[in-house]
């Protein structure tokens, strides 16, 4: 059950509930900016802000606030270091993470609902309270030290696209890799009748499309992410020719490093520049010694998750 889900149902039935978000997170912060926890009156909760000392330090005041009446929403800073003498967590990982409080009750549940049946909108954290935006963006922190106001913007839900082009086998592995993890799968390929693309059941969405078209099935945007693994150079030059100048949060493509080399050096020398050919991941995936098609397929999905987990856009076309 996703948290909203979960503090909906606990105001459904009348229960009070303290509302956990990390707004801001610093270095090898346990709790990434985003995370969320819900303690309940009944005593159970959702989410999580990080673990360890700290979560239960906090998981307790917020059992204690249960025990009160409605207060104003605030801030609680938490430093990740043994040597701080201020707002010190308990752990030593370094780093720092912020944690608004927010007392939520019956007269909160429309808000709750809306939040929960609108997954396209944002939600606005400030020390006012809580309320549901339109405007489409990832996570912002804004903090006022001198009048002790904050904002923090984040998506209800942002959902990470990847667009894999190459229906073969290393497309076929990379599909059942990222169905474990919180990505929404398309696969395109141009070859029709291709059994590892029909045998495919872990993709959200199938395409066999003309690559020198295939701009037009990749939405663009800081949440899409394109992997090309197609058939070999040729396609992979028609790809990069349709894709690059776009803005994209990751592009990487698969090859050997020769060959890499090779295609870049022909991009440049038919007019594309080296900056916007940088932008590239290539050869594609993490660095592991990768052999086999899965042992491939997981270095990709690691890289991708790197990039997802990196509060700094990397790549714009």
């Amino acid at each position: 059950m996703g948290i909203w889900e979960f503090i909906f149902e606990k105001l459904l039935d009348s229960q009070k509930v303290i509302l956990l978000v990390v707004v801001e997170s610093i270095g090898s912060s346990p709790g990434r900016q985003g995370f969320k926890m819900a303690i309940a009156e009944d005593v159970h909760f959702n989410g999580t802000i990080g673990g360890g000392m700290m979560e239960h330090k906090l998981v307790e005041l917020a059992k204690n606030l249960l025990t009160k009446s409605r207060f104003k929403a605030f801030i609680k800073h938490q430093d990740h270091q043994s040597e701080t003498d201020k707002d010190k967590s308990g752990m030593i990982c370094s780093g720092s993470q912020t944690i608004a409080f927010y007392f939520l009750d019956t007269s909160n549940r429309s808000l709750i609902q809306k939040i929960k049946d609108q997954p396209e909108s944002c939600v606005k954290y400030t020390e006012k309270g809580m309320e549901i935006v339109s405007k489409e963006t990832r996570c912002q922190y804004l903090k006022n030290e001198s009048s002790d106001t904050w904002t923090f913007i984040e998506p209800v839900c942002l959902i990470d696209k990847v667009f894999i082009l190459g229906g073969g086998h290393v497309g076929l592995a990379l599909c059942e890799v990222l169905s474990k993890l919180d990505f929404e799968i398309h696969l395109l390929d141009h070859r029709d009748g291709l059994n590892t693309l029909e045998m495919n059941g872990f993709a959200h969405s199938k395409k066999v499309i003309d690559f020198q078209e295939c701009q037009k099935y990749i939405e663009e945007g800081e949440n899409s992410y394109v992997v090309i693994v197609s058939f070999g150079y040729r396609t992979d030059k028609i790809i990069l020719k349709s894709l690059l100048g776009r803005q994209y949060r990751y592009i990487g493509m698969m090859g050997s490093k020769k060959k890499t080399e090779v295609l870049f050096a022909d991009l440049i020398g038919e007019g594309y520049s080296r900056s916007e050919i940088d932008k590239v991941f290539a050869p594609i995936g993490v660095d592991i010694k990768s052999e086999t098609t899965y042992e491939i397929a997981i270095s990709i999905a690691a890289q991708l998750i790197k990039v997802k987990n990196s509060q700094k856009v990397r790549n714009s076309f």
